[in-house]
């Protein structure tokens, strides 16, 4: 199955000898999930896996014979690297940046599909390099994405160099194997897309990703110039036969101004999604101010008759607990400030931190309970947790009992993009005691 000039794989290609194995199951589960997200009520939703696989294009059929197996889309997308080089022995995927003005070949940040930290898949790749760009704009966001997806589903994976994403100053660069199948001159203009890899493009699609061939390039070229950037531009590497596209964003924003995550819109879903009953955090069923959850609840509100902190009985001002009642007076000897109050404040500090505790150990119980909770209910936990206190990754995973790298992909750095949440450090993205909060934290 090695590269040959006559022979290219298509990516609809069944590998007979590929089953289910060979695949990353939480990458799958993790698309199962956005499919599940975007698509409530969809069918395929209540399908075994192999059936659910051969529905978006990732398991094929031998027809008349009883082979199955893995397509090659299914192998890129959702197995490991060490499966997929073994069909594909060029397969490679690599991002690096360097945001200083000084090109050079030290890079402050890089990844491939090699290092062993993670799957080294296509779908994966794609959530690493916007993971990259958790801080950026709407607007940089979008952009980015368009011309990932285009790189992702138009590379040649049978050729040489592989894909690369380059980040600078002052632009991206995307380079893959795989010259253009239309001419540059009409590739912004015809709207017509020749897919090297249908397949992939296919499974993106499902899950709103990208809409339809060609339409990426027209949000590419439209965004650009609403912000007055150049327009990108695509070079033809005959020789090696590699696409090269550079994406310049002159007025490229800092972390501490333009990156606000109040800004953030996931670029793949649509305005009406995001305004879902389905996952809305103001739904009747879920939303933080349901007449249910609420902490404004007249059975467990701080001002409900019983327990106000303003009622007769327990009132701060009350004659029997009064703070300057003869017998607590905290100018009385034995309560002197001077005396037993400072350990009685430190006690009671000790007591309130056990108490959050508690509640944080309650607020996780469904999520290690059940094993596949609905996106939408698991960041409902996740904001319920990170309103009590910063938490930090490793308190996350324990406490909801998921791994570290399932929760950074899957849940917080969407939370963070959508603003939700927010980093403690956030100038320091790899603080030792970085933590997500909520803004009223």
């Amino acid at each position: 199955m090695n590269k040959d000039a006559s022979i290219r794989l298509q990516d609809n290609i069944i590998l007979e000898h590929y089953g289910l194995n060979e695949l990353n199951l939480e990458s799958v589960k993790n698309y199962r999930e956005r499919f599940a997200k975007v698509k409530p009520n969809h069918p395929w939703n209540g399908l075994e896996t192999k059936d659910f696989l051969y529905k978006i294009g990732a398991w094929g059929k031998i027809r008349n014979t009883s082979k199955e197996g893995l397509t090659l889309a299914g192998l890129l997308m959702f197995s490991e690297e060490r499966m997929i080089t073994e069909v594909l022995p060029q397969y490679f995927l690599e991002y690096r940046e360097n945001m200083s003005e000084i090109v050079n070949d030290q890079w402050s940040k890089r990844f491939t599909s090699q290092d062993g930290t993670w799957s080294g898949n296509v779908y994966d790749f794609y959530f690493k390099v916007m993971n990259e760009l958790s801080y950026a704009s709407q607007a940089v966001k979008e952009v980015v994405h368009e011309a990932l997806i285009n790189a992702l589903v138009h590379a040649d994976y049978n050729g040489e160099g592989g894909i690369v994403v380059e980040r600078e100053s002052k632009q991206f660069r995307f380079s893959n194997p795989g010259l253009l199948r239309t001419s540059v001159e009409h590739i912004f203009t015809s709207g017509i897309s020749n897919l090297r890899n249908p397949n992939l493009f296919k499974m993106f699609i499902l899950i709103n990703f990208c809409k339809r061939a060609g339409s990426g390039l027209k949000t590419i070229e439209s965004t650009c110039q609403r912000y007055g950037w150049e327009k990108p531009t695509f070079i033809q590497h005959d020789p090696s036969e590699r696409t090269i596209f550079t994406l310049p964003i002159v007025s490229f924003p800092e972390r501490h101004n333009e990156w606000g995550s109040e800004n953030f819109v996931e670029p793949f879903f649509d305005l009406t999604e995001k305004e879902n009953v389905f996952n809305s955090v103001n739904k009747s069923g879920n939303s933080i101010n349901n007449k249910g959850n609420s902490v404004n609840k007249t059975e467990n509100s701080v001002n409900k008759a019983l327990e106000s902190v303003n009622k007769g009985l327990n009132s701060v001002n009350n004659d029997q607990n009064s703070v300057n009642k003869t017998q607590d007076s905290i100018n009385k000897d034995l309560n002197s400030v001077n005396n037993s109050v400072n350990k009685t404040d430190h006690t009671e500090h000790g007591n309130e931190k056990e108490e959050i505790e508690d509640e944080l150990w309650k607020l996780a119980e469904l999520a290690r309970k059940k094993k596949r909770l609905s996106p939408a209910m698991m960041e409902q936990i996740i904001l319920q947790l990170c309103a009590k206190r910063p938490l930090m990754l490793k308190e996350l995973a324990q406490l909801l009992e998921r791994t570290p790298d399932g929760l950074r992909n899957n849940y917080l750095a969407k939370l963070l993009s959508e603003g939700k949440i927010q980093l403690k450090y956030p100038d320091q993205p790899n603080h030792p005691k970085q933590a997500y909060m909520t803004k009223q934290n």
